[in-house]
């Protein structure tokens, strides 16, 4: 396991608090169950545990308790653009949202790509974080596509590199990171994204788009840079992950190429395991980067996360301010805010229909993603007692004027969704 500063571990914690009651996922499966916790760590699980009366206790009867939720994929804005987000208002969001660790993407100002630019990252981080966030460095210096960076020099206070954002649009260039990252043990995280093929488009090449008079982006532009891709990481043996998929034809190309064998993981979002081209509207909350494809790929996405080949739901959490957001789908800018919706969402549109199992929901969003990136922590004795506690029968709407993040730009703003978030605890302390 990569070493990396675990930011939140040095506020102070309560020496012993028991939750009590709750239905716990443990090693995938829900079981009724009481936790302790000792000194910010898990003590103990145990169907009942006896304590004196003079025990902290959160009272968890009809709640499901879930290890924190890992998101590999949010962007911060910080340093460079603090007035679309801040590390302390982004992590406030994500723990709102059950998340006890989130991975910082590099579009930054400076861009993390060497040691001294990364500092000023770790800075903020180290001073305003109230979870713990992981960084991202660049694959190129300045993401520009032209220059590795010196990967050995960062492994160490990086989770994996990517220059998401931007593709990398030279078949040599991704070649040599992959040689690279392979001999340095690093991870390769694409925004997979031929530009030659984009043609000035913003939303997806499908039908809505051709009824409505808008530029379409075709699927192809994905899918044929995943292909190109997978094709290098077979020949390297680099390790490789795909982020946010949103085609079919993506899903079909990772899953045959991990039958073969193949180091790839991959992340999609959770609107587009929810949402798709015919929802809509052109307003700029409908506008991210991949576009909602049609129905048929957000079928192909739902398949793929229950088979497997889907290994972790990341919410691209992509704040901007309101200004920025306000200009319909051509004119605004691509991106939405993400982290305080992903699990109601996802479990009201996918679990209560019978989609998509709860175990398989908790797995994406918890255990997929520590697992690919090798971040550690799970719901058993002696772990850091990072916890989401959520009521599954609690009923209300989305409203993003209450958001902790800055952005506020979504498009489930006022759907009714069941699965509220009722606390975050990072090493024992409600954050």
């Amino acid at each position: 396991m990569h070493f990396f500063l675990t930011f939140a571990t040095m506020k102070p914690s309560p020496r012993t608090l028991l939750i009590q009651g709750g239905t716990a996922s443990l090693q995938g499966t829900l079981q009724r169950a009481d936790i302790l916790i000792r000194d910010g760590r898990i003590a103990e699980i145990s169907p009942s545990i006896y304590i004196s009366n003079d025990i902290p206790v959160i009272k968890a009867e009809g709640k499901l308790i879930s290890f924190g939720f890992a998101d590999i994929h949010v962007h911060l804005r910080e340093p460079g653009a603090s007035y679309k987000e801040t590390i302390r208002t982004g992590t406030k969001a994500a723990a709102r949202g059950g998340y006890t660790t989130v991975c910082a993407m590099p579009n930054l100002d400076p861009v993390p790509d060497t040691p001294e630019h990364l500092e000023r990252e770790l800075e903020l981080i180290r001073r305003d974080a109230c979870i713990d966030v992981l960084p991202y460095a660049s694959i190129t210096l300045g993401r520009k596509g032209q220059q590795l960076v010196d990967m050995g020099a960062l492994k160490g206070s990086v989770v994996a590199f990517s220059d998401d954002g931007s593709g990398v649009q030279g078949d040599a260039m991704m070649e040599a990171a992959m040689q690279l990252a392979r001999r340095e043990d690093c991870i390769i995280a694409a925004h997979c994204e031929d530009e030659s093929l984009l043609r000035g488009g913003y939303i997806h090449d499908g039908r809505w788009c051709r009824e409505h008079g808008h530029r379409g982006i075709c699927s192809e532009s994905e899918w044929k840079q995943v292909e190109r891709d997978l094709a290098l990481c077979e020949k390297t043996g680099a390790r490789y992950h795909v982020c946010h998929i949103s085609t079919a034809e993506s899903v079909a190309l990772i899953r045959a190429a991990k039958a073969r064998g193949v180091p790839v993981t991959c992340e999609t979002g959770p609107h587009y395991l929810t949402l798709c081209e015919d929802d809509l509207r052109d307003e700029g909350r409908f506008k991210m980067n991949p576009p909602l494809r049609s129905a048929a790929d957000r079928e192909a996405l739902i398949e793929g996360l229950c088979d497997g080949t889907i290994d972790a739901i990341a919410t691209d959490h992509a704040p901007h301010s309101a200004e920025e957001k306000s200009r319909g789908l051509e004119g605004s800018a691509m991106g939405i805010t993400g982290l305080e919706t992903a699990f109601p969402v996802l479990y009201t549109q996918l679990v209560l229909p019978g989609r998509l199992s709860l175990e398989r929901l908790l797995e994406a969003l918890c255990a997929g993603p520590r697992r690919i990136f090798r971040i550690g922590g799970a719901l058993v004795p002696g772990a850091s007692a990072d916890l989401t506690v959520i009521d599954l029968q609690d009923e209300y709407r989305i409203d993003s004027s209450r958001f902790a993040s800055l952005g506020h730009a979504t498009p489930f703003d006022g759907m009714k969704v069941r699965g509220r978030i009722v606390t975050t605890l990072k090493n024992g302390i409600a954050v």
